[in-house]
């Protein structure tokens, strides 16, 4: 059963799960333990990282394009929802909050956004729970500046501005 590649070519923007937005920068043959493979060379700036991902390995990684403009609408559209905030233990929620960053889901990392932002005028918020909420928002943010040609201060800054019009961060 062959996995159908998907097709990237050097230049496009691809999101993997784990890392975010990277950028296809080369397509490579190697023989790897006599095995000809074919990869994709991923960069990924902001974490000065080079990954290589087999060709007809890529679809299972998740790996996959940028959202659709309806998906990213959908994300900042959940932005503006009432957040949710679970009373379990706060190792549990930070597992499925990782998990949510990490599935490569928008929406699911809109969610954590949503759900972790704090206002100025709020109560301080633990440093990890401060260190997901940046993950989240950075990944986010970072998908949004590349569909938007901008970079990714301009992008966090719309995300933070759609949070305080949303009304997140009055007092719970």
């Amino acid at each position: 059963m062959a996995a159908k590649a998907l097709s990237f070519v050097v230049g496009d923007y691809v999101v993997y799960p784990k890392h975010g937005v990277g950028r296809v920068i080369e397509l490579q043959s190697q023989e790897i333990a006599g095995a000809r493979l074919e990869l994709y060379v991923l960069r990924f700036e902001k974490e000065r990282m080079t990954l290589r991902v087999p060709t007809n390995k890529a679809e299972s990684v998740g790996m996959r394009k940028l959202s659709s403009n309806v998906t990213m609408t959908e994300a900042l559209t959940t932005l503006k929802g009432k957040p949710k905030v679970k009373r379990t233990m706060w190792s549990r929620r930070a597992q499925e909050y990782e998990a949510k960053i990490n599935s490569g889901d928008l929406v699911s990392i809109a969610e954590v956004v949503r759900d972790l932002y704090r206002a100025d005028d709020q109560p301080e918020q633990s440093y990890s729970e401060r260190q997901i909420f940046e993950a989240a928002t950075s990944r986010l943010a970072r998908e949004l500046g590349a569909m938007e040609q901008t970079d990714e201060p301009s992008a966090q800054a719309k995300i933070i501005d759609i949070l305080k019009a949303a009304g997140h961060g009055q007092a719970r």
